[in-house]
């Protein structure tokens, strides 16, 4: 997961050369992520982005990425751990009520000091 981050940065310096209409070359994403700071470059991250770009209208890539994103379920495991998480609460509370029911009423309600 982390070489996906770590690809991101050389991917948003395409897109900013892309939007500046002009065509994104190695050099341009070097000099995109000098200005911004950006230190440790992978020169093989760098040709993989442009080689795996060229030619393609960013539009379709995007259209392309986001088609592929709404096949990714989401909502559904959180509803779910939401749901147990609650009942577990919900549980905890209710064997502490019974614990205090009990207390009182083996102690005659004198909380423990005899």
């Amino acid at each position: 997961m982390e070489h996906y981050f770590e690809l991101m940065k050389y991917l948003a310096a395409y897109l900013l050369a892309s939007l500046a209409g002009k065509e994104p070359t190695a050099d341009s994403l070097v000099e995109s992520l000098k200005k911004a700071n950006v230190e440790d470059l992978d020169d093989a991250q760098i040709k993989l982005v442009i080689d795996q770009l060229k030619g393609k209208k960013i539009e379709d890539v995007i259209a392309a990425g986001k088609e592929r994103l709404s096949s990714v379920p989401t909502g559904g495991a959180s509803a779910g751990a939401s749901a147990a998480a609650g009942a577990t609460e919900e549980a905890a509370q209710e064997a502490a009520e019974e614990e205090e029911e009990e207390e009182s009423s083996s102690e005659g309600g004198f909380g423990g000091l005899f």
